[in-house]
């Protein structure tokens, strides 16, 4: 193992010895819940989590070194299996009606960042309705609600929310063939029309990043619905403008029995750069090349068990430069099932299976996907040091149809404290 990875490895597990000596010690050191000053008009809360692996992957031979298929990189240019997040949340009220959030955080010891922003006003504070303005909680899916790590019950992300394909905003393939030649490569993908240097294209839905805009939710104990207009799309939320667009996503929530959960999204917006239209001489404007995707999930629970399903369909539209051009709209589609056991207060046990396919797209001299099909095994579980500080182990199996690193498997183990 290559020494900075063996001492990232060392840290995490000797952070987990210590948690596990002296749980009892740290609960009368640290926070368990959230801090609140004065008669409640200033609460902080904050969460850490640690998180080291160790990968095998085909072609190479060293038995443990990092994520060199890239299966689990994110484009922060971070591996979602090696990473130490800080995060400080903050909410400061001014009445009864309206309130400001904020989060700031930083990964692997970087420069802290806004992760969100925003402004919520509750009209009627008695009923379920509020409006958000800024960079605002995400309105699609289901597992981007659960974006904590104490959220998820496992380590890895589903593929939806993390893998990163090779379509790019801000770059465009020429034709059929240049964009074949860029399956299996999202990590570090380059198309001729566009910025020319070569970086990381884009997942179906972000889950290390918050859009900017106007959201809405209201809802009972029953149903509930949320709709929001935002300056980016699902795959690329943004903070400033990049083409004039804007996007709008929907979610609507059913619990119809105690237990079940079900859910649709739907979201729609234009994803290409005005850069990369006019260096690809494009007529009209950025609202004809859109990114439109849809959604559905279901939870369920049930004593010892839980049971969750979601399946999304991404469709990306491009500009049609030259022959042989590119069948449209370019195709992806994810299901992830998972679920959990708990064997005894405070340990459980969890799996999830995750495949992503993609439309076939047929160029000079071959008919395939537009990118390589990838299919991720995740086996672990979590015990509860204490209410707010838990340990989580996986291991976790990915396969992929192409010749580049198209096999990897890695053991992560994780430490997670909140409050």
């Amino acid at each position: 193992m290559h020494t900075p990875a063996r001492r990232h490895v060392c840290i995490v597990f000797l952070a987990a010895l210590l948690a596990l000596r002296g749980a009892d010690a740290a609960a009368q050191m640290l926070p368990s819940e959230p801090l609140t000053f004065g008669t409640g008009w200033l609460t902080l809360g904050a969460d850490v989590s640690a998180t080291a692996s160790c990968a095998s992957v085909e072609g190479n031979t060293s038995r443990c070194t990092t994520d060199t298929g890239f299966f689990n990189y994110t484009d922060y240019q971070h591996s979602a299996l090696r990473m130490l997040i800080a995060g400080l949340t903050t909410e400061v009220k001014a009445g009864e009606r309206v309130s400001v959030l904020a989060e700031i955080r930083s990964e692997n010891g970087g420069v802290p960042n806004p992760y969100a922003l925003y402004v919520r006003v509750r009209p009627w504070p008695t009923r379920g309705f509020d409006i958000q303005a800024g960079r605002v909680p995400p309105t699609f899916g289901a597992f981007a609600r659960r974006y904590y790590p104490y959220d998820n019950l496992l380590i890895g992300y589903p593929l939806a929310y993390q893998y990163l394909t090779s379509i790019r905003p801000d770059a465009l393939p020429a034709n059929a063939d240049e964009l074949l030649r860029m399956r299996g490569r999202g990590w570090l993908s380059n198309f001729s029309v566009g910025n020319p240097n070569a970086d990381n294209g884009l997942p179906l839905v972000h889950a290390f990043r918050w859009d900017t805009g106007i959201q809405v939710h209201a809802g009972n104990p029953r149903t509930e619905a949320t709709v929001a207009v935002t300056t980016g799309t699902l795959a690329n939320p943004l903070v400033g403008d990049d083409n004039g667009g804007r996007q709008i996503a929907g979610r609507v929530v059913f619990r119809p029995i105690a237990g079940l959960i079900t859910g649709a999204s739907a979201a729609r917006g234009p994803f290409v750069t005005t850069d990369a239209l006019r260096v690809g001489g494009v007529e009209g404007n950025a609202s004809d090349y859109t990114q439109t995707a849809w959604g559905a999930d279901a939870e369920y629970s049930r004593g010892y068990y839980l049971v969750r399903f979601e399946a999304i369909v991404s469709d990306w539209r491009l500009p049609l430069l030259n022959t042989p051009a590119i069948d449209m709209p370019l195709r992806a589609v994810s299901t992830s099932i998972e679920g959990r056991y708990k064997i005894r207060p405070g340990l459980y046990m969890a799996a999830r299976s995750d495949h992503l396919t993609f439309s076939q797209v047929t160029g000079a001299l071959r008919h395939d996907g537009w990118d390589a099909p990838v299919t991720r095994l995740e086996l672990g579980g979590g015990y509860s040091l204490q209410r707010n500080v838990m340990l989580k182990a996986a291991y976790q199996h990915n396969t992929r149809q192409t010749a580049r690193a198209a096999a990897a498997d890695a053991a992560a183990l994780q430490l997670v404290y909140w409050f």
